[in-house]
């Protein structure tokens, strides 16, 4: 949906634009007021395993805030501009507990969460998310959290403790956005990922370019050398999907197989 843009020539205002143009606010506000009237939602789209019966594997969640009338506000618009400060924290705790939520109702669904390191620090999340836990045994042995390398690599020492104290509880752990970040494979055996999920950046055109199947090769070989399973991000055609598997790639991600919905 997009709105006109009153007395004014140029192209129509999206639904974000129209929400900040009508109600003379800035973004950092718009998201705070989405969080403190609970205007979130998480949308979930599917993981499928690259095998010929291409089974579901999991679902990656991803926090959607709304503007008063329902409407989705687009996340380009507003992430960068709040994911280093507290709201950027503030979302990390809204996306955790809507996740939990979600898993404790669902007893069969595995689900991944994208967080910040940063957020390890957050007393608020950290409470969250050891409730969760001890609320539903059942839930940390479905619940995967996905940390970009950039991200990983700003608190090395605290991700790395986090997850030892993570593993009594069966928690998983995916690195996401294998092979554009700062990781360099010299501290990959410090961390304990179970994933790696390969960058849509690798994946876009890979059966065109034969220089992209041997990156996207080698990056699955490094990490099945670290006994982390690798999911190809962003595969959007049946093309891609066979180069993919013919890469001995584990799983599959992206439009060709579903955009994120809000339900399951």
């Amino acid at each position: 949906m997009q709105v006109a843009r009153p007395g004014q020539l140029g192209p129509p205002l999206t639904p974000f634009d129209a929400v900040i143009e009508s109600q003379d606010r800035d973004i950092e506000e718009l998201v705070r007021l989405a969080l403190a009237e609970e205007r979130a939602q998480l949308a979930f789209q599917p993981i499928y395993l690259t095998n010929e019966t291409r089974q579901l594997s999991f679902y990656e969640s991803f926090v959607r805030l709304l503007d008063p009338s329902g409407r989705t506000l687009p996340a380009k618009h507003f992430l960068p501009e709040v994911t280093d400060g507290v709201l950027g924290r503030e979302i990390d705790c809204c996306s955790l507990r809507l996740g939990l939520a979600k898993l404790h109702e669902t007893p069969r669904l595995r689900l991944s969460i994208n967080m910040s390191a940063r957020s390890l620090g957050d007393g608020k999340w950290r409470d969250i998310l050891m409730r969760g836990l001890r609320a539903d045994a059942s839930v940390g042995d479905r619940l995967i959290f996905e940390i970009s390398e950039d991200s990983a690599m700003l608190l090395p020492d605290i991700v790395v403790r986090f997850m030892e104290e993570m593993q009594p509880f069966g928690v998983a752990f995916a690195l996401d956005n294998f092979g554009l970040g700062q990781t360099s494979f010299s501290h990959l055996p410090d961390f304990l990922f179970d994933l790696a999920k390969i960058s849509t950046h690798f994946i876009r055109d890979l059966h065109k370019s034969p220089d992209a199947q041997v990156l996207v090769e080698s990056l699955n070989a490094v990490a099945h050398q670290f006994e982390m399973f690798t999911v190809a991000e962003g595969v959007e055609r049946e093309e891609e999907a066979a180069m993919v598997a013919h890469l001995g790639i584990d799983c599959m991600q992206g439009y060709l197989f579903g955009l994120p919905k809000f339900s399951l």
